[in-house]
């Protein structure tokens, strides 16, 4: 699950978005965002309970955040497409790592 992403509203186990894969690759990744906030705080308060059993990934809760959706936050939807994935396509290189700017994160 995206963490800012918003439910389906016919579906509510289901998130609204969608994933442009090419060849095994994520090249883009777009969804309609959470403006709800208790929504949003009931899902960082699971992420806090993941974090407390080890998960590295969690998110923590944003207190300022959920602060701001309360104050209103139209609907809003958008998509991401990072040029390392494309040059990752583009050269057709196995990995995203064989292509990213810093060496330090490449394997040796």
């Amino acid at each position: 699950m995206i963490a800012l992403a918003k439910k389906k509203a016919d579906n509510p186990d289901k998130i609204a978005s969608f994933q442009l894969i090419i060849h095994g690759a994520e090249l883009l990744k777009a969804y309609n965002e959470l403006n709800d906030p208790a929504d949003q705080k009931a899902r960082w308060l699971e992420e806090e309970k993941l974090s407390q059993k080890g998960a590295q990934t969690a998110m923590k809760l944003d207190h300022d955040y959920i602060r701001a959706l309360e104050y209103g936050m139209p609907p809003t939807a958008g998509w991401g497409m990072g040029i390392d994935r494309i040059t990752q396509f583009l050269t057709d290189s196995p990995t995203i790592k064989d292509v990213i700017l810093f060496p330090s994160m490449r394997n040796e």
